[in-house]
């Protein structure tokens, strides 16, 4: 792949990241200590909240889990895509060796496979 292919995926995938830790930092925080988030809710009082608040804040909790939870698996891709750029085997299938193409890594930067083996 040629270099400025390169720096194009390259920059590609650090505005995605800043984008994923910013909605991360929004929806969790980090678990001190360790690379993984963990989803968090608003603070409600619970002794002075009715049910529905109540309800309401578990709600947010479950659905900020979920989403940190995807976030954190696409970061996590995103930060293997980065580290193949660097050592130079960016846009190679893990699993057969070939040259993604370029079609797929326009679509999905952080693709780690070709076609066949998505």
């Amino acid at each position: 792949m040629q270099n400025h292919d390169q720096e194009h995926f390259r920059e590609r995938l650090q505005k995605e990241r800043q984008d994923i830790e910013q909605t991360l930092r929004e929806r969790g925080h980090k678990i001190e200590g360790q690379d993984d988030w963990q989803g968090v809710s608003t603070d409600v009082i619970t002794d002075t909240a009715d049910v529905n608040e109540v309800a309401d804040q578990i709600e947010e909790l479950a659905n900020n889990v979920a989403i940190v939870e995807e976030l954190e698996k696409r970061l996590h891709a995103i930060t293997a895509a980065l580290a193949k750029i660097e050592n130079g085997t960016y846009g190679i299938c893990d699993v057969c060796g070939e040259r993604i193409p370029q079609e797929r890594l326009e679509a999905n930067p952080a693709a780690a496979t070709c076609t066949a083996h998505a």
